[in-house]
């Protein structure tokens, strides 16, 4: 008889319990990123988070000997499955102790859910959303983790190994990036000549021109959904989903580090965005259990706005497809690379790329760059 019991969470007290476990798990590993406990309940929250208008979720905490020792959720997005024409329950938000018992226990219970939806397989680690931190580590653990993706102990591979049915469904590679002395030859020769020859430019943002129907919050995050929906698992951003994003993120970034790329013969249309973040990773670490009070946010705050950080996390970084070969992605860098060297950056770290993305990873061919970390997808197909 097995000694783990599962509960599903049903109410707040759950949920405070569901999101606390990440933080007690992982307190004091000096990798990880943990993420702000207001920003995983508003994520994980029904009525908050926009992404319920079309999917549907459950989350579930694994005890073991009356103490908490894992936790999953299961995630079936509707519109995610209608484009790629799959019926996949995702598993996300997932921690467990070295316990196989209790691996097992989490991920049957999503499976049955799933099964019980009318779904044929189980995949993940994946959010809600693309926006959603996404894929196990499977190496680079003694790595810094990104606000935007996940850390896990080396044993959480090992699981999945173990465990029947699970395969590799797809793959991630980080980049470390060295930040230059001066802006390479290529990438300013490339922006100055596409300038002249396109007629594209750097556009720098004023914070009154984010918001509103023809703000440019609204114009970053259609090229957001219009360059990345290509990609595997991607589904649509809403209306909603975009007005909460940009009330969400856009205030508190510093405007410096996002690049804009306009084409003024085509009324000044947004073709490319580059969005980049110092990295709140040892702040974020100093906040206990992801709370700002009482002396949280002052670390969030020396990170943001006063750059106490060597590190600066690539976030988004887009260009149209139409204008790829055009080099537009050389005036993001030319751009964003001095403002680097203004605030102390000593490197920067990629977004999550899919391994077979070459065009990607060819952005940063005139850089210093460093393979250093892979993550994983997992699927497994569920018998009815």
């Amino acid at each position: 008889m097995s000694s783990v019991r599962i509960e599903k969470v049903t109410d707040k007290k759950g949920l405070k319990t569901f999101i606390e476990y990440h933080h007690e798990l992982y307190e004091g590993n000096e990798f990880d990123a943990p993420n702000l406990y207001c920003d995983d309940f508003a994520t994980l929250s029904k009525d908050k988070n926009a992404a319920f208008d079309f999917c549907e979720a459950e989350y579930f905490i694994a005890y073991k000997d009356g103490k908490p020792a894992g936790r999953i959720a299961g995630i079936i997005n509707h519109k995610a499955n209608d484009k790629w024409e799959r019926k996949s329950v995702r598993f996300g938000w997932v921690d467990f102790i070295d316990d196989l018992e209790v691996s097992a226990a989490l991920f049957d219970t999503v499976e049955q859910w799933g099964r019980g939806k009318g779904m044929t397989e189980i995949v993940g680690p994946l959010g809600f959303t693309d926006l959603d931190p996404e894929g196990m580590l499977i190496d680079g653990f003694d790595q810094l983790g990104t606000q935007a993706t996940i850390y896990n102990y080396p044993y959480y591979p090992e699981h999945m190994e173990k465990l029947a049915g699970w395969e590799k469904d797809n793959d991630y590679v980080e980049y470390k990036l060295i930040v230059p002395d001066e802006v390479p030859d290529k990438y300013a020769k490339i922006a100055s000549m596409i300038e002249k020859r396109y007629n594209l430019h750097v556009k720098k943002l004023k914070r009154g021109e984010i918001f509103g129907a023809d703000g440019y919050g609204q114009k970053i995050f259609d090229v957001i959904n219009a360059t990345f929906g290509h990609l595997y698992g991607y589904s649509e951003l809403s209306q909603r989903q975009i007005d909460q994003y940009i009330k969400m993120y856009l205030p508190m970034a510093d405007l410096n580090l996002i690049t804009l790329i306009e084409d003024r013969s085509a009324d000044n249309k947004v073709v490319g965005v580059g969005i980049t973040i110092p990295s709140l990773t040892k702040a974020l670490q100093k906040c206990r259990k992801g709370r700002l009070f009482p002396l949280g946010w002052w670390h969030v705050l020396r990170a943001l706005k006063f750059h106490k950080t060597e590190v600066v996390d690539l976030l988004l970084v887009g260009v149209l497809p139409e204008y790829r070969s055009k080099g537009a992605n050389s005036l993001l860098f030319a751009d964003l690379i001095p403002w680097y060297q203004r605030y102390g950056f000593k490197w920067g770290e990629t977004h999550v790329e899919m391994e077979t993305n070459e065009k990607v990873q060819s952005q940063w061919q005139y850089l210093e760059s460093i393979l250093h970390k892979r993550r994983r997808c997992y699927v497994k197909k569920i018998t009815l």
